[in-house]
């Protein structure tokens, strides 16, 4: 762990504190370099899957490890200037990585991970859920857009 100040390899920790349900461990360091502190937080990696990228036909698929917040960036992009509170935000993210803990899933397609994104944004926000299923559902024209549009109204009427 590198001081975010000075660049020193070498801290201590001064406090350790972990959240209610032990998934998160929150480190208070000092920098033994320039003598900053700093906040560190430690969570568990394992069991997250594979995610399976797909790609055009012919060309073998791409895989990456789980990346819980490169998809809480990509919800938070489509929940933009909604009234949305961050912790639901949090949950929908908590509950895809859970899911895939309790299923012990290993490999994931990009599709399921992205539909499960949709499923919990239509029950968050219906803009929200508009703006992800364009880029998602690849909703190319204006006429796309609108039966989508259409499809969520008639849902909810």
């Amino acid at each position: 762990m590198r001081c975010p100040h000075c660049g020193a390899s070498q801290s201590r920790v001064v406090d350790t504190t972990s959240d209610p349900n032990n998934e998160e461990i929150r480190r208070r360091r000092v920098c033994l370099g320039c003598d900053q502190r700093f906040s560190t937080v430690e969570s568990v990696r394992a069991g997250l899957p594979l995610v399976v990228k797909d790609r055009a036909s012919g060309i073998p698929a791409r895989r990456e490890p789980f990346d819980a917040e490169k998809l809480h960036q990509s919800i938070l992009i489509a929940c933009a200037k909604r009234p949305i509170p961050a912790p639901a935000v949090d949950r929908l993210v908590d509950g895809i990585e859970s899911h895939f803990r309790a299923e012990n899933i290993a490999e994931i397609s990009s599709r399921e991970i992205g539909q499960m994104v949709i499923d919990g944004l239509h029950a968050l926000d219906e803009i929200a859920y508009i703006r992800y299923a364009i880029v998602f559902l690849e909703l190319d024209d204006l006429a796309a857009v609108r039966d989508e549009i259409d499809r969520v109204l008639n849902r909810t009427n």
